[in-house]
């Protein structure tokens, strides 16, 4: 069975570097080189006329930056981009991995960082593509079921969602009630469960589990986590006007723009 290729946008100011970048690309098999752009108002535009599944971004940039690139493009959380950070200044690090970068390529870099980096992009866009296709597939297992027939696993006590979870470690199972649940983080092929000071393993897409949550408690404020709603202690902006939610443990996440009028709704239940 034929894999389908990922579409990849390349952006970056420099010629030489974008060029230097579509000749890595264009050895992998894997990967569908949709163009470059030079600036971030054209990128913007060809992201969401071409719908790359993968996007090499550069941070400083004419028009617009990469940081203000994917802020825009937050507004759209099923089809946005893996984004892998290239530049030539290591003072933007932070703010790259606080948004949910996948990578940040220090020019100059050589071939073997290059070939890490695409490595971990194809798999982390493998399993988004596969989050994708699990709840379409769970749409219409619930459209053919005829209203939504909960299944064994997702039963609870007055409704259809999860109260525990089952999480087998070292030879032994764990149950974990989801109440007891801080936060939840995207890990590769698993999420991680953090409960109490605690990190639990699951092998579990995060938008399947995300569907067997009670969304009165639990809401998905990145593609990357979700909170659970009681332990929100408060909402921070810094003072680059991006927002961040704080909890009771002190764990700081991001917090996405098209997100923030639902987590105020459930904060005042």
């Amino acid at each position: 069975m034929t894999t389908e290729r990922i579409r990849t946008l390349v952006v970056d100011d420099e010629p030489l570097a974008r060029e230097g970048l579509l000749e890595l690309l264009a050895q992998d098999g894997e990967i569908e080189v949709l163009g470059a752009c030079a600036d971030g108002r054209d990128a913007l535009e060809a992201v969401r006329r071409q719908h790359p599944a993968l996007i090499f971004l550069d941070v400083q940039m004419p028009e617009m930056d990469g940081f203000e690139v994917l802020e825009a493009l937050e507004s759209d959380e099923e089809t946005a981009p893996v984004v892998v950070f290239v530049t030539a200044y290591d003072q933007y690090a932070l703010r790259a991995f606080e948004m949910h970068a996948l990578d940040y390529l220090l020019k100059p870099f050589d071939d073997d960082r290059f070939d890490k980096a695409l490595r971990r992009a194809k798999t982390q866009v493998r399993q988004e593509q596969a989050d994708v296709l699990s709840r379409r597939l769970m749409a219409m297992l619930e459209t053919y079921r005829g209203g939504g027939v909960p299944e064994p696993e997702a039963e609870a006590e007055g409704g259809s969602y999860l109260t525990r979870l089952a999480i087998r470690s070292s030879g032994r199972v764990v149950f974990l009630k989801t109440e007891e649940i801080d936060w939840i983080g995207a890990a590769d092929y698993y999420v991680e469960l953090h409960a109490g000071g605690k990190a639990h393993l699951l092998r579990e897409p995060m938008a399947r589990l995300e569907e067997k949550l009670d969304p009165k408690r639990f809401l998905r404020i990145h593609r990357s986590a979700i909170i659970n709603v009681d332990r929100v202690r408060e909402v921070r902006t810094s003072p680059l006007g991006e927002r961040f939610v704080l909890l009771a443990d002190g764990t700081k996440l991001k917090l996405s723009r098209s997100r923030r009028d639902k987590l105020q709704v459930l904060m005042r239940r």
